[in-house]
């Protein structure tokens, strides 16, 4: 059986969550065995605020949960990606949006 790294960043890992229908990443958070744990349980993505110190299910609030379609892990076992499906109105982000990658970084010679 697989077992992810929790001990690799202090009891965290990084949670990339993509869309299961269509590939798009909506956001990263970070999950602690915990919130691994209630993810599983629940079917619902849980991260570990580390600000608030304490778990949190993602939508629990606004009605836009991420059920969970697949799970999986990387091949150093320290980052899990959750395939979600977005209940509710289908926003992800806390600025209103879809995904939380709507800014653009300058490339290269950009400015």
């Amino acid at each position: 059986m697989v077992e992810v790294d929790f001990e690799k960043m202090d009891g965290l890992v990084p949670a990339v969550v993509q869309d299961a229908a269509n590939g798009e990443v909506l956001m990263v958070g970070f999950m602690s065995r915990d919130a691994y744990e209630q993810t599983l349980q629940t079917g619902y993505v849980t991260f570990f605020s580390r600000t608030r110190q304490q778990l949190w299910t993602k939508g629990e609030t606004s009605g836009n949960r991420l059920r969970l379609i697949t799970a999986a892990t990387d091949c150093d076992s320290d980052t899990i990606l959750c395939r979600v499906e977005v209940e509710g109105a289908g926003v992800v982000c806390h600025t209103g949006t879809r995904s939380c990658f709507t800014t653009p970084l300058p490339l290269g010679g950009e400015s």
